[in-house]
């Protein structure tokens, strides 16, 4: 299981299953090897949806953005 965290405040985000995670992988940029964030905004998770995302993950990156046009995420295994 993989834990997502809100970057700049820190809160928890939710838990994701290791499938969720290879999507977010798959779809959004690693800038290194070490790297354990992921930036996202509201077209990212438009496109997310055309593209067929689980409807959970999408549900949780959703209300973890909320109102804001843009966020980082951090992740890390459980």
């Amino acid at each position: 299981m993989i834990r997502l965290y809100d970057k700049e405040s820190g809160a928890a985000v939710g838990t994701i299953s290791d499938e969720q995670f290879h999507f977010l992988q798959e779809h959004l940029e690693i800038e290194s090897p070490e790297d354990d964030d992921y930036y996202l905004n509201q077209s990212t998770l438009d496109m997310f949806e055309e593209e067929g995302i689980d409807a959970g993950l999408l549900t949780t990156l959703r209300t973890a953005l909320g109102e804001r046009e843009e966020m980082e995420i951090r992740w890390e295994r459980s």
